[in-house]
């Protein structure tokens, strides 16, 4: 029993009977449109993460920064973020043309390269994402084409594309 409950504390999300003992809460609260993270206690890197208050996973790094990898890294959630819009856009998309795509997938990739070859002009390292997008079914070269233009219209691609403002307080409590 004491190995299962160890477990459980470790890979399984708790809620204020732990809190109320002492121990680190593994299901942060929050509300719809915000998400909270917060350490677990467990770890290193090991993070709680609230999803508007209905969806709760971990986050972590991988051994080899010296995490557990008991979830996936920050570049992992802004790459299944954009892998994610992405595929959702182009299914958006092509059901309402009532196009015949049967199946979308997306890989995704990050790199850190020299500005210079991503064409900003200057010497600093630059964020470069890329994206295999498959489209299965009986589309034409026309629709094909247009989907992929749509690919790049997901409000996440659009977001990192964007210059944006991140403004840091700190919270009352």
């Amino acid at each position: 029993a004491g190995v299962i409950a160890a477990w459980a504390r470790r890979y399984v999300c708790t809620g204020d009977a732990e809190a109320a003992q002492g121990k680190p809460n593994m299901a942060p609260t929050a509300e719809p449109g915000t998400v909270v993270v917060e350490e677990t206690g467990q770890g290193k890197f090991q993070n709680a993460v609230s999803v508007g208050g209905r969806h709760v996973l971990l986050a972590d790094e991988p051994p080899d920064v010296g995490g557990t990898d008991t979830g996936p890294g920050p570049y992992d959630f802004l790459l299944t973020a954009l892998g994610a819009c992405t595929a959702m856009t182009i299914r958006m998309y092509a059901r309402r043309k009532g196009w015949p795509l049967d199946h979308v997938s997306v890989e995704v990739n990050h790199d850190k390269v020299h500005a210079q070859d991503a064409g900003t002009g200057t010497d600093e390292k630059a964020d470069r994402f890329t994206r295999a997008v498959r489209l299965e079914g009986d589309l034409d070269d026309e629709q094909r084409a247009r989907l992929m233009e749509i690919a790049d219209r997901c409000p996440v691609h659009r977001t990192l594309e964007r210059r944006s403002e991140i403004v840091t307080q700190a919270a009352a409590g």
